[in-house]
Formats: C-alpha cells, structure tokens, sequence
C-alpha cells in the first residue's frame, strides 16, 4: 500500500491555486480521496495517469467532508466510471445525498445576512456554487474507528470543519489523510479556514487528535504533505 499526493494547480481570482487530493494504491486498486471543484475530473485523471496508473483501476473515492473544493466534482466521476464506490461519514452522507441541506449552505446563507458590502458579491457566489453541487447517493457509510481498506486505514472522526468530517489514518504508513483536519501553513499544521469552522473548538480538538496519531506524515488537502 502507498499513498500519492495529486497536486491540481488552478487559477483563482487571477492568482495561482493547488489542491491536493490523495490517491491510495492497494491490491492493484486505487481509492481517490476528495474530488475537487466542478470540472476538476480532467486535471485529476491527468495526475493519476502521470503517476503511471489506469482510470479502470479506480475502484473507490472517499469524501472527508462536504464543501464545493471536496466534492466538486464527485458527480462527474460517477457519471463516467459507473461503478466506483462512493465512501463517506454517515453524517456528511445525508448532504452528499440530498437528504438534507448542507451544513455549509446554511452557514454561506445566514452569513450573508451580516457581510460586509465588499463581501456580499462573493457571498452570493459561493451560495451559488454550493446550490449547483449535483448530490450523489453513498455506497459505504463509516463511523469512527471503522477499519476499511483490508484493515489498513482507519476512519477518525475529526468535527470541527463540518460536523462529519473524517480523516484516514494508515498505522504501517505511518500516514495521516487529513482532509481539511489540518492544513499545511508555514510548515505547520493548522486549522483550516477558522473562520468558516462549523465549530472551532471541535475544529481544535480534532486537531489536536491526528497530532497525536503515530504518524510521520500528513497528507494535507491544502499545503500539500507535511512530514515530520
């Protein structure tokens, strides 16, 4: 088993962006970690294929939280590869479904509300965005502690960013997939976007938890991979 880090580069109010998806090889499978915005599907296919690995042996993609940069393009992976299965917390399941509306749609709503008048232009935006995320229903729901990947992953609940959101643990790697649990910043781990946390100090507890994993690395979705 290994993991490889996907760096997407995209272009962001005329500034240069990346994300950093995680591709997990295991068996002669790979299991994709996180979709990226809309559109996203070509730059992703172009970085696994890079790394030398087929889009038929795609078999799986788990989603660490809902939020347009995760599952942007979620929909279309499923469209055209039909039969990979969809992975994800039984929390944030209900809001990649469809079954109730995103926790990060009421947040963009009811801020909207009070924002600053040079604000309320990308406020509405972002609404947008999250309104056109098309819902896609979850094939494998997890739960804290839950053991996939022929027992070499573990699932750890890490609320905070969203109320569901997990990060993946691999002990013989000594890896952590952190999601949005931990960004990479300054070459140190911290809390994803404070400001939008769903709730900061579950955000800092969670935190706090994939630091004290055994683990000599860090897969972050946004900085890129951390290692001690």
């Amino acid at each position: 088993m290994k993991i490889i880090e996907l760096p997407i580069e995209f272009e962001f109010n005329g500034q240069k962006n990346f994300i950093y998806p995680s591709l997990i090889i295991w068996n002669d499978e790979l299991t994709l970690v996180d979709t990226g915005y809309a559109n996203f599907l070509p730059l992703i296919e172009k970085e696994i294929l890079k790394n030398g690995y087929e889009m038929k042996k795609l078999k799986n993609i788990i989603i660490t939280h809902y939020d347009d940069d995760h599952i942007g393009s979620l929909y279309e992976f499923k469209e055209k590869y039909p039969s990979i299965s969809i992975i994800a917390s039984e929390i944030e399941s209900k809001y990649i479904g469809g079954e109730m509306k995103s926790e990060r749609l009421v947040q963009a709503e009811e801020m909207l509300e009070n924002m600053p008048s040079e604000e309320i232009e990308f406020g509405k935006w972002f609404i947008k965005q999250l309104q056109n995320l098309k819902h896609v229903l979850i094939d494998e729901k997890l739960h804290d502690g839950d053991l996939i990947l022929g027992n070499k992953c573990r699932v750890v609940a890490t609320p905070g960013h969203t109320s569901g959101h997990i990060s993946l643990y691999f002990p013989s790697l000594k890896s952590v997939i952190t999601g949005d649990a931990a960004v990479k910043e300054n070459d140190q781990l911290v809390i994803a976007n404070p400001r939008f946390c769903l709730n900061l100090e579950k955000a800092k507890e969670s935190l706090a938890k994939i630091k004290q994993l055994k683990a000599e690395h860090y897969y972050c979705y946004h900085g890129g991979k951390y290692s001690l």
